[in-house]
Formats: structure tokens, sequence, C-alpha cells
């Protein structure tokens, strides 16, 4: 497969989005950093406009904000050759996506341009609104049955249910990619919305190969900004993926949106909103970082009543593997549950490097039945039993025979650990998993 990334390109954006030229005009009247100011009579916050550029293509922009008199812009390209005086022309807001059946299996950037390849729109698609309010919560459908992953840890003990949203928490190489490839590959929804937003450039094409592969491509659309582009166009990736989950999910189907990264998300922000003269709060993120991440995830979930779901799954790159920092808070405060990877567990070969005792899943308790719900806090009370005391255990400190729930749990953490083990192409049904969860605690766990 061969993925090249093109330019962006003002065909597409017109073919994509409908817009309609305004007779909106003015001027470039100064140039900072990355924001540009203009004189633009009659333009509103969150317009696209385009800049010319003599001998140059024109630079697309969009409003981010005003100074007194001036609009604030910021290209969705490098600025190039902008200066003082070049002419800006206002255009509708680039503010809808075409959604269907005709993403499936495509990789695109924000504005639909697909990074191989054609991609032919039909004449009349799904147009899908980049900003909408969340559904009435009155009227969205209850999370009520789960939602197979095919990931033997996370069915058993931190069960997904369909329109549950989830974070993955997780530092810097510890499998986050890796584990969201699985999850594409084995879960039972319908469709995967797939945003790699910050990604290098290098990891778009092995996620794609390596841990999506065909058989997870085919039912997925995957929308890429990499993290040399314009804060703008990450903030873009990240609406327009879920357009596109809602898109899919007003045709009735089951989708799972997987955001990889959240962080990335709120770094785009804040470079927005410092260029803008935004004040910074805690670690230089700026209050329209806070306000962001709630209207982006409480626009999946349940929708309403006869419609499909979007179960949300967002990766948070939390800072010096520090759990508590601001945007790993800020999504725990708004999302159903979440999901600690652990650099100790990767570093020792176990992957995925889930570590359970630290993850919660908020809708499990409703959604499984009783004796699945007893052995799954059985199991987490062996594990938290072991983790509380395998420090004295290895200095010789413990004498077998003291603490009857410690002897089971050093007696069965051998099975435990193969069973929250699993390849990178292995699949488990959620039957089969909850046969492999008995079998541990009869002593016949696969492979003991």
């Amino acid at each position: 497969m061969t993925l090249a990334i093109r330019r962006f390109d003002r065909g597409a954006l017109r073919q994509s989005f409908a817009h309609i030229a305004w007779d909106t005009s003015g001027r470039v009247t100064d140039v900072v950093g990355t924001v540009v100011e203009a004189h633009l009579p009659g333009t509103s916050l969150g317009a696209t406009v385009q800049i010319v550029v003599k001998g140059q293509a024109d630079v697309t922009a969009e409003v981010v904000g005003f100074r007194k008199d001036k609009a604030l812009l910021i290209p969705y390209t490098s600025l190039g050759a902008v200066a003082p005086g070049c002419a800006v022309s206002g255009l509708r807001a680039a503010d809808r996506i075409a959604v269907g059946d005709f993403l499936l299996g495509r990789v695109v950037d924000p504005m639909l341009n697909p990074f191989q390849g054609e991609l032919v729109l039909p004449e009349r698609p799904l147009l899908m609104p980049l900003d909408r309010e969340a559904p009435n919560p009155m009227l969205r459908a209850r999370v009520a049955k789960p939602l197979p992953l095919g990931i033997r840890a996370i069915d058993s003990l931190l069960t997904f249910g369909e329109g549950q949203r989830v974070g993955i928490m997780a530092g810097s190489g510890v499998g986050k990619s890796v584990l969201m490839g699985m999850i594409a590959r084995g879960s039972s929804a319908d469709v995967n919305v797939i945003g790699l937003i910050g990604e290098r450039g290098r990891e778009v094409r092995e996620f794609i190969e390596r841990d999506l592969g065909p058989e997870g491509l085919a039912r997925s659309v995957v929308v890429c900004s990499t993290g040399d582009q314009s804060p703008l166009m990450r903030i873009r990736a990240a609406k327009a993926v879920t357009a596109i989950a809602e898109g899919f999910s007003r045709q009735g189907k089951r989708v799972l949106l997987m955001m990889d990264s959240l962080t990335r998300v709120a770094m785009a922000q804040r470079e927005i909103g410092l260029a803008v003269s935004e004040p910074p709060t805690t670690r230089g993120y700026t209050p329209s970082v806070f306000s962001l991440l709630p209207r982006l995830l409480e626009r999946t979930g349940p929708q309403a009543q006869g419609q499909g779901s979007i179960t949300g799954l967002y990766t948070v790159l939390v800072d010096g593997d520090d759990f508590n920092e601001p945007i790993a808070d800020a999504a725990r405060s708004i999302l159903d549950g979440h999901i600690n990877l652990d650099r100790r567990l990767a570093a020792r070969g176990h992957f995925p490097a889930i570590a359970v005792n630290t993850s919660i899943s908020r809708v499990m308790h409703d959604i499984v039945p009783p004796e699945h719900w007893e052995l799954a806090m059985a199991l987490r009370t062996l594990i938290g039993v072991y983790e509380e005391n395998i420090d004295l255990v290895q200095i010789g400190g413990y004498q077998p025979g003291n603490n009857p729930s410690l002897d089971a749990a050093l007696s069965l953490m051998p099975a435990i650990e193969r069973f929250l083990k699993q390849g990178i192409n292995e699949r488990s049904s959620m039957d089969q998993t909850l046969v492999d969860m008995q079998a541990i605690f009869k002593g016949t766990n696969r492979g003991s």
C-alpha cells in the first residue's frame, strides 16, 4: 500500500463542503507568528477565508477571533508569502462534511482529500455539521448491552457497553496504537471511525498496515492529520471524525469511534488559544481547551432513540506517566471509564499492558449478568491482594498460610497473567472469555 500525502486542495473543499462565496473582502494588516490580522468587515467567528498571494496558491485560513476591529486568522496550511496588503476574500464557513459508505476503507485528511487514489462523492451525499449540540440527555437511549471488543482483559473486567465513552491513558511507547488496532479488528461494531491526530508521519502507514490491517480497514474510515500540520487542521480532524461517526449512527449503525490522541487535540487548541492571546492556566492550557473537550466528547455516546450508537475510545498521552495531569484528569471527569496502560507491565512483555485494578468501566455493573460481575470482582480482588503484598513476598517476609487470600492469589496469579495476556492477532469471543475466566478458579485455564 502506497501512501502519498497530498496538498490541501481548494477543489476538494468546494466539492466536499458546498460553500458559497460571500461579498466580503478585505486586506491583511499584520502577520505575527502564526496569526494573520486582517481588516475584514462583515465576517464572523469560524468563517473560512482565502488570502490571495501573488504568484502563489491562495492560502485558506479561518477566523479564530477578533482584536478591536481586526479579524484574527490562522491558516490551514503554511503562511507562505502572506504579507500586509494581501487581499482577503470571505467564504461561507466550510462547516459540513460528506458521510456515506463511499468512505469505508479509505484514508482521508480533514478536508476529505484521499491519501491514495481518488474519492468520488455521490451526487447528494449526507452532509453532517462539524459543530453541533450534543443530543438531548432525556432523549438519549441508555447504555444497556455490552459491545464485545475481542480483548479478554477488557471484555472480562472492563466490559464496554454500546454507547460508552472510554479513555486509554498511557505514556508514550506503552502500546496504545497496537491496542487500538486490536480493538478495530476484533470489535463487533458495524463501522470503525478512526482519527489519527497529531501522529508522526511515519506511524500512519505503520498503524494502517500493521495494527489495523486489511480486515480492520475494510470496515473503517481513517481521518489523519499529522503533527506537522496546522493546529486548525488537527482540530478539524477531531470534529470531522465525530461528525462522520454521527452520520453513520444516523443510519442506525453501531459505530466505534477511536481518536488517537485527545491530548494532541488539546495541544492544538492550546496553540490556537495562546496565539490569539488567551490567558494560560494549568500547564499552559487555555480555558478554551477545557470548554472544547466536553463539547466534543458529549456528542458521542448513546444517540437519540431510533438511531444507532457511538462508542467512543480516546487515547490520552499522559505527560511523564502522570495520570493526574490536566488533560487526563479532565477527560476522566467527562468519560464513562478509563483504561490505564502500565509501563512496568509493558517492560515485562505483558501485552496488552492494562493495569486492570486502576482502570474502570462505569457502566459494566448495569450491562453484564450477575455471575459475570461476581467473577470479575473476585478476579480483581485477587489481583489487588497480589499487588499489595508482592514486595513483602519477594523479600521473604511472608510465611505461607498466614493469609488465605494471599495464598490463593499467589497460587492463581500465573493463570491470571496468562488469561490477561493476548497476542496482537488473537481474538477472543465474549463466550470464550467467560469460560476462560471461570476456568481460572477451577484450575483448568488453557495453557496451564
